[in-house]
């Protein structure tokens, strides 16, 4: 499949090495910042350079792709899917914005090409997980969405460090939180629902974060009682960002707030990336739980995040490229299956290393009977 590929950072660079190693998509890499475009140029790479504010010639260049991957900041999300529509081109996007997600399912909506926005890890990976963990059950009494982007070694005030994208960050930070409570879809206020807990030893806390449950609410409503999704920090990063936030306003100066993040907090690619579901409910008279736990640590030439973001788009795409996915009109993460994506060249990257799953009772809720990928079939 020939692929448009927009967006040079890391996130954009692990993606299209993916890709064209691969040997089956011929990707092009587009980036308006020609030093983006060099790391890429060096490992054999198609590249352009495109100014994303001239839309004849963006629509120009996409009619001459089978596909888009948006891998641009969530504010360019809605203008590059409008562009896909208009050209014919199917689009796929990491974005865990919630207008953007909401204006794509409308364009989606008579296109005669696909749109699949949300191919990252939350909302992507995360989701498919959860979805196919609440198969089974007779009822639904809560599913537990949690994940976080960490640094390996923090030594700040704030316990962080960038590994990804900050206007990504701050959105999440500041934007109302879909869930549902007792049945019903509400919105939360962000930061808000603080818990702690720990897993192999290590202590987290986790709270309300905008974006991460993708369309679960609506592919679920009616079927659990209790669905949520929550960032994972180390303790105390929570009150030192609320303070900046609220206390300080900067929630009202977004762009300040980004402009001291960028300055003042180190990036890191020594991360690690901790996913966390949990689905509790009734299957065959007994009150049950199921767990998916998972750790993705960084490589020697790649942060967790890059490796876990790139292998969820990159499975989309070569699923979709294999017909295992509808081929037009919009498509939910949760259309993938958890096996499959397991078991594809790039979403495996989840599986090879060592997770928990299955059924544990409601006072067990770490199964560590075992490795398998099969051990979470339903």
């Amino acid at each position: 499949m020939k692929i448009m590929l927009l967006g040079a950072g890391h996130i954009g660079l692990a993606i299209a090495r993916r890709l064209h190693d691969s040997a089956d998509h011929q990707v092009t890499v587009a980036d308006r910042d020609r030093l983006a475009l060099a790391p890429l140029q060096q490992l054999g790479i198609a590249t352009m350079t495109l100014e994303l504010d001239d839309a004849h010639r963006l629509r120009q260049v996409l009619a001459q792709h089978d596909a888009l991957i948006n891998a641009l900041p969530y504010h360019m999300a809605i203008v590059v899917a409008e562009a896909a529509r208009d050209s014919g081109t199917h689009y796929f996007d990491l974005t865990e914005d919630v207008r953007a997600t909401r204006r794509i399912m409308q364009l989606a909506h008579e296109a005669g090409t696909a749109f699949m926005p949300q191919c990252g890890l939350a909302p992507g990976f995360v989701g498919i997980a959860a979805h196919h963990l609440a198969q089974g059950f007779d009822d639904i009494v809560e599913i537990k969405m949690r994940v976080g982007a960490l640094p390996q070694y923090p030594t700040n005030e704030i316990k962080y460090n960038l590994t990804w994208s900050v206007d990504g960050l701050v959105n999440e930070y500041c934007h109302p939180c879909e869930a549902i409570r007792d049945g019903v879809l509400q919105e939360l206020q962000p930061m808000e629902g603080l818990e702690h807990f720990s897993i192999d030893g290590v202590e987290y806390e986790a709270f309300n974060t905008s974006g991460g449950l993708g369309t679960l609410c609506s592919t679920l409503a009616g079927r659990t009682s209790n669905l949520d999704y929550k960032s994972v920090r180390y303790p105390g990063h929570r009150a030192r960002l609320h303070f900046l936030l609220h206390e300080l306003r900067l929630k009202e100066r977004p762009q300040l707030l980004k402009d001291i993040l960028r300055a003042a907090v180190p990036a890191t690619l020594q991360d690690v990336v901790l996913v966390f579901v949990t689905v509790s409910g009734h299957s065959r008279g007994q009150y049950v739980q199921r767990v998916f736990s998972r750790k993705v640590f960084a490589s020697a030439d790649e942060s967790a995040i890059q490796i876990t973001t790139a292998a969820g788009v990159c499975a989309a795409v070569d699923l979709f490229a294999a017909g295992r996915l509808p081929q037009r009109g919009f498509i939910a993460q949760e259309r993938i299956a958890l096996p499959e994506l397991l078991a594809n060249r790039f979403g495996r990257v989840y599986a090879e290393r060592e997770y928990t799953g299955g059924i544990a009772s409601q006072g067990d809720p770490h199964d560590t009977r075992g490795n398998r990928p099969a051990a979470l079939a339903a």
